[in-house]
């Protein structure tokens, strides 16, 4: 069957088995996802156009990750919607829970070394511990895509016309995440397949939890502190990644951090402004905080 053709049944069922706001909850869930698949197009063609190597790509992933770490805490500390000593907390647990999580599973890989290059052998790929680190590292990615789904889920239904208008500020938000992926993946594989396969993989955690939110009717109560557990824990993960990448190269990895840094804070700035200076997210704002 003809993609289009699916796509026009899917929202025919959706019009006659939803509700108005439920089906522009599904348009922009959908939206979400755009954000991450087309910023790891954008870092994929870098890094092929400028031959990028390992330390800065790795550095890139982890600039990015720091900030996405950082914005939404900073965010709720700001706009006093939460203290800074339940922030710390938080990011603290989430922190300490992702790399207690991460270290478990190296170590048990450590022990199934046989069962890895069985698995590299058949995938060509090099599943060695910085490679394994790198795929765990978008895993704490995924918990921050999910955590961030189910506030978009909560707050696309409030979205008119069919969520149109969000395009621009949604793809702006999610964009920094799939460059983050594609980057981490391309430095540990050097492969620009699978490094776009992750970026796609993490565009569809996001709406696939929005839409969860939406089937499921929760509000908006404790998603804040669930995104600061989700912030917490990227630390650890792109940490670790880091100063490998340091010790292999410390001054490209020093200015990909800088590149990375820079360029979430750009995209998530733009996104600010878009919803400051245009009617785009009148309808729903914490959909793109």
């Amino acid at each position: 069957m003809d993609f289009s053709v699916f796509s026009l049944l899917v929202m025919e069922i959706i019009a006659l088995h939803c509700s108005s706001e439920d089906t522009s909850g599904f348009i922009v869930s959908l939206l979400f996802g755009l954000g991450p698949l087309l910023g790891g197009i954008v870092l994929v063609a870098f890094a092929l156009a400028f031959h990028l190597q390992h330390a800065l790509l790795t550095g890139v992933a982890s600039g990015i990750a720091f900030v996405l770490g950082a914005w939404r805490p900073l965010q709720l500390l700001l706009s006093l919607k939460m203290g800074f000593s339940p922030i710390m907390l938080l990011l603290a647990v989430g922190s300490a829970a992702v790399h207690i999580s991460t270290s478990s599973a190296l170590k048990f890989a450590g022990r199934k070394r046989t069962s890895a290059d069985a698995l590299s052998a058949v995938t060509s790929l090099s599943v060695s511990a910085l490679t394994l680190q790198s795929f765990l590292s978008c895993v704490a990615v995924a918990l921050h895509a999910l955590a961030e789904g189910l506030a978009l889920g909560v707050a696309a239904p409030k979205a008119y016309g069919l969520g149109r208008h969000m395009v621009l500020p949604v793809s702006l938000h999610g964009l920094p995440r799939g460059a983050a992926v594609a980057s981490c993946i391309f430095g540990a594989t050097d492969s620009w397949h699978a490094s776009l396969v992750a970026a796609a993989m993490i565009g569809f955690v996001g709406p696939l939890s929005a839409i969860g939110a939406i089937l499921g009717g929760i509000d908006y109560s404790g998603l804040d502190h669930l995104m600061v557990f989700a912030c917490g824990g990227l630390l650890p993960c792109f940490t670790s990644i880091v100063r490998r990448a340091v010790k292999l190269d410390k001054r490209k990895s020093i200015f990909g951090l800088i590149m990375g840094a820079a360029f979430a804070s750009m995209c998530l700035t733009c996104t600010k402004l878009v919803c400051l200076h245009t009617s785009y997210c009148n309808s729903a704002p914490e959909a793109v905080r």
